[in-house]
C-alpha cells in the first residue's frame, strides 16, 4: 500500500511531468509556458492560462491561502477566454487541510476544475 503513495517515478522533474500533463490533455508541445513563483512554490502557466500547474513536492496549510490566491490572480490576468485546468501534485499536500482550502478557494475565485495527480 505504501508503494501507491507517490506514483510519480522518482527521480522526474517537474518539467517531466508538465510535458507528460501536455501530452495526456492533448495539448500542443510548442504552447507558451511561463514560469512564476507563488508564495514560494513555482507555478507554469501553460498556453496563456488553460493549464496552471504547481508541481513543488510540499505544500503547507501556511501556503495554502496565498498560493491560491497567487494563482487566480494569475489566471485572472491572463488573456486566455477558456476554463482553465489548474493541477497539484497530490502527495505534496502537508495534510487535507491544505487541499481542501487551496480548492475552496479557487473555487470562490472561478476556477472550479481543480485536479491533482
Amino acid at each position: 500500500m505504501n508503494a501507491a503513495i507517490d506514483h510519480i517515478r522518482p527521480g522526474r522533474t517537474e518539467q517531466d511531468i508538465l510535458y507528460e500533463l501536455l501530452l495526456k490533455l492533448g495539448l500542443d508541445l510548442c504552447v507558451p509556458i511561463k514560469t512564476h513563483v507563488i508564495a514560494g512554490k513555482t507555478v507554469q502557466s501553460v498556453g496563456g492560462g488553460t493549464l496552471i500547474a504547481c508541481l513543488d513536492e510540499r505544500i503547507t496549510s501556511e501556503d495554502a491561502e496565498p498560493l491560491a490566491s497567487g494563482i487566480a490572480d494569475l489566471r485572472t490576468s491572463d488573456e486566455h477566454a477558456g476554463e482553465t485546468v489548474v493541477i497539484f501534485r497530490d502527495s505534496a499536500f502537508q495534510d487535507d487541510i491544505a487541499k481542501t482550502n487551496i480548492a475552496a478557494i479557487l473555487n470562490q475565485r472561478g476556477l472550479r476544475n481543480i485536479r491533482s495527480l
